[in-house]
């Protein structure tokens, strides 16, 4: 049966779901490698970047972004700066943005060192209006270059 057709054993608001999540998971698809199971509500996006992870999943109007790093700047304040701008682009990219962030956890190699330069990263980043929750934690770090890893969950915008 195609749910798609105006016949068949699909409701009107059921195809319309439908339309709906195939339009949402093309548009996705030119950013994103895009898995969704039909039915299930759960969206999966840029699941080709690593082969552990997905890095958002869209589900009951919630992003959750995987923990984002930057190996390529070589302070915490540049490593922040860069993850932030990837928090940004995939936040954008599933239809939200940080105004719209619920939680956040960040996780600092050396948390002595860098917590201050890192929040000042995040303080100027943050919007001053839509505060997350926020946990700060150190942690060793999957890579030794890596001083700085943020994972965040945001609603979808209206």
């Amino acid at each position: 049966v195609d749910p798609h057709s105006h016949s068949g054993p699909y409701s009107t608001t059921h195809r319309k779901m439908l339309s709906t999540i195939t339009k949402n998971c093309i548009w996705t698809a030119r950013r994103f490698s895009t898995t969704t199971a039909l039915g299930s509500g759960i969206q999966r996006l840029g699941t080709d970047v690593l082969p552990t992870m997905s890095q958002a999943v869209v589900h009951n109007n919630i992003v959750y972004l995987s923990g984002q790093v930057d190996g390529s700047a070589d302070d915490v304040v540049g490593q922040t700066k860069n993850v932030l701008a990837k928090v940004d682009q995939y936040l954008k990219e599933a239809g939200t943005d940080k105004s719209k962030l619920l939680t956040s956890t960040i996780w600092l190699k050396d948390i002595e060192r860098d917590f201050g330069a890192m929040n000042q990263v995040w303080t100027e980043w943050m919007d001053p209006d839509n505060k997350p929750v926020r946990a700060t934690t150190e942690a060793s770090l999957a890579n030794p270059k890596m001083l700085v890893e943020i994972q965040v969950s945001a609603a979808l915008k209206d």
